[in-house]
């Protein structure tokens, strides 16, 4: 049942991947990755656009390196969910934490939305999401490196999906933005 006054909510997996496939390479290495530049101020602006936000343990403990406290939420202007069996938080933590994912978990995270809902990763989490078709649109930042390893876009068996492109950008430094509908 849809949430009154609100449209179910697209959940979107928007990530930066190497043309080789994967999202970080080893020991969580993103150093090939724009960190600045125009790729990055439009993932900012997509960022704001987002109200809820899903991410699996390892990419959440991603941020511990940078600062981010057990518990806190890396992106304040969303709601967050953090999906691990795994991962201890502390009591007073202002991310919601979903141990035993279903389908109709994310069901119900989309019903009760009122803005898209950013799938921020990783590989395990994502090919997940995809094998319920909870992802309604892939938005890539395919970058030109090759890491030959790490963490892949999405892991485990996987269905066959044909996407339909809606829209790509190129960047002029070899990074190339396409968005793809899943649904």
């Amino acid at each position: 049942m849809i949430a009154k006054g609100f449209p179910m909510q697209p959940i979107i997996y928007d990530v930066a991947v190497s043309i080789d496939g994967f999202i970080s390479g080893p020991q969580g290495d993103i150093s090939g990755f724009s960190h600045k530049g125009e790729v990055v101020d439009d993932y900012m602006a997509r960022l704001a656009t987002y109200g809820t936000a899903l991410m699996g343990r390892a990419t959440y403990e991603f941020g511990y390196q940078y600062g981010l406290l057990p518990g806190a939420n890396p992106y304040p202007n969303m709601r967050s969910y953090v999906v691990s069996s795994g991962i201890d938080l502390p009591k007073e933590s202002v991310v919601s934490l979903l141990r035993n994912p279903t389908p109709q978990n994310f069901e119900s995270i989309r019903n009760k939305g009122n803005a898209p809902i950013y799938l921020c990763g990783g590989g395990d989490f994502a090919g997940w999401m995809l094998r319920h078709g909870l992802i309604s649109r892939l938005r890539l930042k395919r970058a030109p490196i090759l890491l030959g390893s790490g963490v892949p876009l999405f892991s485990g068996d996987l269905p066959k999906i044909s996407a339909r492109l809606l829209s790509e950008k190129s960047y002029g430094d070899g990074t190339l933005y396409q968005e793809f509908d899943l649904a």
